[in-house]
Formats: structure tokens, C-alpha cells, sequence
């Protein structure tokens, strides 16, 4: 909500970036409000997130096209950090806001079109040989169809982009190097590259592979849901909580580093005040 609220409050809108940064912290948003839906339903009602049942349908579907939105984001902020970076590459093509408003939509459309494919009939109310045991009702294959190609997209995806733009950063610093010129800014920009890419793919990592894990582990099972309890479905939990850590790093990963956050607000509370002594005189 900060990061939508100070996007929101400043110009920083019209940048492109700015823009999937913005839908980057609404995904984060529903990840989190989706993932609150479910533990309160975990608190009244335990059992129906163990065996399932058609309450567990809207959470759930809500909860997949959140985390698949906030998949697609991420994604997308790569790509455009790419293209800009290696802009003198290709001044063909320019990244502009059109673009980025209709990544957004994309994405979105995708997510929810993929996200709610259960609540359209594609799940296990009625059968349960293929059903799902750690996300009863959903069913083993739809989850197969959905972590599997999505899960080498956030991987591969990023890998490439930001690879290439250490690549390109560090062939410019030669090019200069062999000119006499000054390097200081494009050996910063390849260290600060360098240490975000790292970033992304520890959160990514410690975010997505347990809950990919648990996917493989339901694909591969045999077992009913009383024969797992309560083992599996503690770490079921635990990948939960593991999800919203990505929530809580993209701000400060993408968009927002303490200091600058610090002083957009205190800018922010500046022109508020400077508004209200306006209004008082």
C-alpha cells in the first residue's frame, strides 16, 4: 500500500517502469489479501483446507492468479530493464508507457483466465483420483499445467535479461577503458545490476522452490491425506508463509530502498503542510 500510495502521489507514473512497479505492488496486494482468505478459513474451518471443498474454490483461485500476476511482473520488469539498458542497441524500439499499460493488461488477462480455470470446472469436487492433497480441491494435473511452465518462465526469463545487461554494462566499461574515458558510472551500474540479479533469484528461490517442491511431492504421491498428517501439511504452511516474503522484498528490490522511501514521505508530509497553511491564509 506504500509503494502504490507514493507511486501514486508523485510523477513517477509517467516512466514506464513506474508503471509495472506500481501493478507489481497491487499484485503483491491481492497475494497478500488471498493469502489472509485462507487462514482464516485454516482458522474456523481446518478440516476443509485439508480434505477441500467448494469454499476453498474463490481463495484459491484468487491465491494463483495473484502469485501468477506477481510471476508475469517480474518477468516483465526484466525485460524492460533490458531493453532500456541496451536502448543505444536498438533505437528502433522504445519502450513507452503504451507499452507498459498494456503488459499490464496482458498479464492480467493471463492471470486470471489461468487462476480461475477451478472455478470454470477444472477441479476434483467429483473425482478424486486425481485430486490434489496438499490443495484439495484442485487437481494434480491443473497444478502440473500451471507451476511447471511458470516456474521455468520466473527462472529463465530474468536469468537471460539480467545476464545480458551485465554483459552489455561490461562491455561498455571496456569500450570506454580502451578510449581513456571514465568508468566510474558503468562499473557502479554493473556492481548494483549484479547485486539486485542476485537478489531476485535468492527471493525467487527461497519463495517459489518449496511450494514447486510440494508440487512435484503431490504429482508423485500416492498416499491419502490421513496418512500425511500433520508432517506435510506443516510444511504446506510453511511454503505459504515463504510466498508473502516475496511481498515484502519487491518493494525493496524494485521500487523503493529506505532512504528514498523515507524522503518521498517526508516529501510527501512537506506538501501537505504546505497546503494546509495555504488553505489557513
Amino acid at each position: 500500500c506504500t509503494v502504490i500510495v507514493t507511486r501514486l502521489a508523485t510523477r513517477d507514473l509517467h516512466k514506464p517502469i513506474s508503471i509495472l512497479f506500481c501493478n507489481l505492488a497491487v499484485s503483491d496486494l491481492f497475494t497478500s489479501f488471498s493469502g489472509f482468505w485462507i487462514s482464516m478459513l485454516f482458522i474456523t474451518s481446518p478440516d476443509i483446507t485439508i480434505f477441500g471443498s467448494k469454499d476453498m474454490l474463490a481463495p484459491y483461485a484468487l491465491y494463483t492468479t495473484s502469485i501468477l500476476s506477481t510471476i508475469y511482473n517480474l518477468v516483465s520488469i526484466g525485460i524492460e530493464r533490458y531493453l532500456a539498458v541496451a536502448e543505444s542497441m536498438r533505437t528502433r524500439f522504445r519502450v513507452a508507457r503504451s507499452h507498459s499499460i498494456a503488459v499490464v493488461v496482458i498479464s492480467w488477462v493471463l492471470a486470471f483466465l489461468l487462476g480461475c480455470l477451478p472455478l470454470l470446472g477444472w477441479n476434483c469436487l467429483q473425482a478424486d483420483r486425481s485430486v490434489s492433497v496438499l490443495y484439495s480441491p484442485f487437481c494434480v494435473n491443473y497444478l502440473i499445467f500451471i507451476a511447471i511452465p511458470n516456474v521455468v518462465v520466473a527462472f529463465i526469463v530474468p536469468l537471460f535479461t539480467y545476464l545480458r545487461i551485465i554483459i552489455i554494462l561490461r562491455d561498455r566499461k571496456l569500450r570506454m577503458k580502451a578510449c581513456g574515458q571514465a568508468t566510474g558510472t558503468y562499473k557502479s551500474a554493473e556492481v548494483q545490476v549484479a547485486r539486485t540479479s542476485i537478489s531476485i533469484w535468492l527471493l525467487a528461490l527461497v519463495s517459489y522452490a518449496p511450494f514447486f517442491a510440494g508440487v512435484i511431492f503431490d504429482a508423485t504421491n500416492r498416499r491419502c491425506h490421513a496418512d500425511l498428517y500433520p508432517g506435510v501439511y506443516i510444511f504446506r504452511n510453511c511454503t505459504a508463509m515463504l510466498i508473502p516474503i516475496t511481498c515484502l522484498g519487491n518493494p525493496v528490490l524494485y521500487t523503493l530502498k529506505l532512504r528514498t522511501l523515507g524522503a518521498k514521505l517526508k516529501a510527501l508530509r512537506g506538501l501537505s503542510a504546505n497546503r494546509v497553511r495555504a488553505c489557513a491564509i
